[in-house]
């Protein structure tokens, strides 16, 4: 039985049964770990971090990252499987997600080697001439990250990968629906030569348990990816001088504007709208279409969620596997119904299918009050919705309280740029659907959406201060 990664000598508090999302059946047990378990973990990473002398060097970092990327690299068919079956992302997804993860580590890694510090222009003014200036990057304390299931693997790199390049001791709590590739990248870390102390992982026993590990005064760093209701709550109960950065889901907005090729731009929203079944925080899920190509759109769109192949993610041929739980599969349910009851044209799926699946379902003209139109699904469903005049769509776009990720797609460049300037949104794909994301990019939530910058780069930004020298002399 694993689930406990941390310095203590405390036996588990008990254990969590984590079951496929396909068919319930068992994949492992883990440890749990309680208030005491926080406790000794936290006290084990405060420590570390006040003592400057057990500092990881920056050579160090960097080869047990690039020894780690190699680990994982010898392992991507077992990571893959691994992931694809305790998050439901199909098998030929999850391999994707394995070696973005890879990518990742190596990312750090290069990140960690080419910036460490700059120079500050002094010396151009009277007041500051005989001085140079520059800063050195510390580690900012340290952090503690809770992970989100969608991503069971690359949501872990994203917070950890830059937490140990940046030199700060790491805590991380996965899902408690996906924790064993983080427990599995955790171990991979340890055998890349990282010591235990350096990076703990902790699936806590209650929800009390976790609030007690993120609030606690000795947090430096609070990574959160998950609903905007849980993160924007903890942050409220951070310590005094506890940075963070949150990252919640949107509903992503997709302008349609003409011309544009209707046989190149549905493929690309259909992967957009049905990846993962639509668990992801910017998947496709309001598409604005000129009215009079709106049903033909849907119609469409409808016939490539049909070919999709729905199944079990460990198998190789599925294109859709199952939502991440059961009640999330008669929310979906209930959200659809609703729409439709409303007046909302169900053009395909709107059913719940076995093993915890609901069909790739596409909606025309839903209520802009409807849940579908105004909170993120995070399911399988994308909604059409035809419209006169494109400013008065990106006005629609434009009115819920999130914003992340939009697209457009059209022909015209004109167009596309007026749509990326007034289109609420930190990045704007062009002609491409809303969820690409490349882990070098920004990657930011606005307004209720999230806190700070995303990717790697700006995660490790982050985690580190700018710690600046002056120096004075004569001879300058």
């Amino acid at each position: 039985m694993g689930g406990l990664r941390i310095v203590t000598e405390r036996s588990p508090a008990g254990e969590l049964a984590v079951t496929s999302p396909w068919d319930g059946r068992e994949l492992a047990r883990v440890a749990t770990a309680d208030a005491g378990h926080v406790a000794d973990a936290l006290g084990v990473a405060h420590g570390l971090f006040r003592d400057r002398a057990r500092w990881l060097p920056v050579p160090e970092r960097v080869a047990i990252l690039e020894r780690t990327a190699a680990i994982m690299a010898s392992r991507t068919d077992e990571l893959t499987l691994t992931a694809a079956s305790e998050g439901g992302k199909p098998y030929a997804d999850s391999r994707v997600e394995v070696i973005r993860a890879i990518d990742g580590v190596k990312l750090c890694a290069e990140t960690l080697r080419g910036d460490a510090g700059s120079v500050i222009p002094v010396g151009t003014t009277p007041a500051t001439v005989g001085r140079v200036a520059l800063t050195q990057k510390e580690p900012v304390g340290v952090v503690v990250a809770v992970s989100a299931f969608n991503h069971p693997l690359n949501l872990i790199v994203h917070q950890v990968g830059p937490a140990v390049a940046s030199g700060c001791p790491a805590i991380v709590k996965p899902a408690g629906d996906t924790p064993m590739s983080c427990l599995a990248f955790v171990d991979i870390l340890y055998e890349a030569g990282l010591p235990r102390e350096w990076c703990q992982a902790v699936v806590t026993d209650d929800l009390a348990t976790a609030e007690a590990l993120v609030t606690d005064p000795r947090v430096g760093f609070f990574s959160f990816i998950g609903s905007s209701r849980v993160g924007w709550m903890l942050r409220s109960k951070l310590a005094p001088g506890a940075r963070c950065a949150l990252e919640h889901g949107g509903a992503a907005p997709v302008i349609v504007a003409p011309p544009f090729a209707q046989d190149a731009v549905i493929p690309a929203i259909a992967k957009g709208g049905f990846y993962h079944a639509g668990q992801v925080c910017v998947s496709v899920q309001r598409v604005f279409v000129p009215r009079a190509s709106a049903a033909e759109f849907a119609r469409a769109l409808a016939a490539a969620a049909d070919s999709l192949v729905v199944g079990a993610p460990e198998d190789p041929a599925t294109e859709v596997g199952p939502l991440i739980r059961p009640a999330e599969v008669g929310r979906v349910a209930d959200w659809v119904d609703e729409a439709v009851d409303a007046g909302a044209v169900l053009v395909t799926g709107g059913r719940q299918l076995d093993n915890n699946a609901y069909a790739p379902t596409v909606l025309l003209d839903p209520p802009d009050d409807a849940k579908v139109s105004t909170l993120e699904i995070f399911g399988p469903v994308v909604c059409i919705y035809g419209y006169d005049d494109i400013d008065a769509a990106i006005a629609r776009a434009n009115a819920l309280p999130v914003a992340f990720q939009a697209a457009v797609f059209s022909e015209d460049i004109d167009t596309a740029m007026h749509v990326y300037r007034q289109i609420d949104a930190s990045a704007v794909m062009v002609n491409d659907h809303s969820a690409f994301r490349d882990d070098v990019m920004p990657f930011a939530g606005l307004r209720e959406s999230g806190l700070g910058v995303g990717g790697i780069p700006y995660t490790m930004h982050d985690m580190q201060i700018d710690k600046m020298l002056v120096v004075k002399s004569g001879a300058l």
